[in-house]
């Protein structure tokens, strides 16, 4: 591993000087050993694993899902609509004048699910007859929304909702109810 080197001087006579030994250290285990844990631990370590939702979208030409719309009884509905700014309302599927906004997260969106949902499955008896959730991403909303708002029907266990176009009616509503508050209309 290490070398010293011992050289012969010539015998001059005269005062006897201790020569400097030079030394000299074969790194090649060192590297080879280096590799070798470099190697090991590139090929041990799970990498992190990319984390995808899985969306089922039928075909539109698809003549098999061409079929009449499903029924849904309207107590059972909510929408949400997802607007720009990190803004989400949300309304009964049967009575829309009543919109109210919310956030995203513990306190906000998913405290309502989870009571809606908790008031639907005591009047109908069971997760049978679960919340359908319409959710209606507006033109100004973001990505990050829609993930979010997903992330939040996963967390609930909401298995039944749609992704839908907003209508000229939920523009309206989101208008009048911004205009109320003294905003902005946000979707101008």
């Amino acid at each position: 591993m290490a070398e010293i080197s011992q050289g012969g001087g010539g015998d001059k006579g005269g005062k006897v000087r201790s020569k400097k030994q030079s030394t000299r250290i074969d790194m090649t285990p060192m590297v080879d050993l280096a590799f070798l844990l470099l190697t090991f631990f590139v090929l041990t370590t799970s990498l992190n694993k990319p984390q995808t939702m899985e969306i089922r979208i039928p075909d539109k030409d698809d003549p098999k899902n061409q079929q009449k719309p499903i029924e849904i009884n309207e107590e059972r509905a909510i929408t949400l609509l997802l607007s720009g700014e990190n803004k989400l309302y949300w309304y009964p599927k049967i009575n829309p004048e009543t919109l109210q906004e919310t956030d995203y997260g513990v306190d906000g969106i998913r405290k309502i699910l989870e009571e809606n949902e908790a008031k639907i499955n005591a009047k109908f008896g069971g997760k049978e007859q679960s919340m359908f959730v319409f959710i209606k991403p507006m033109d100004d909303s973001n990505y990050k929304n829609m993930v979010d708002i997903l992330d939040e029907m996963k967390v609930v266990d909401i298995k039944k909702y749609a992704l839908m176009e907003p209508t000229g009616q939920d523009k309206n509503i989101i208008n009048q109810y911004a205009s109320s508050m003294g905003a902005t209309t946000p979707t101008e």
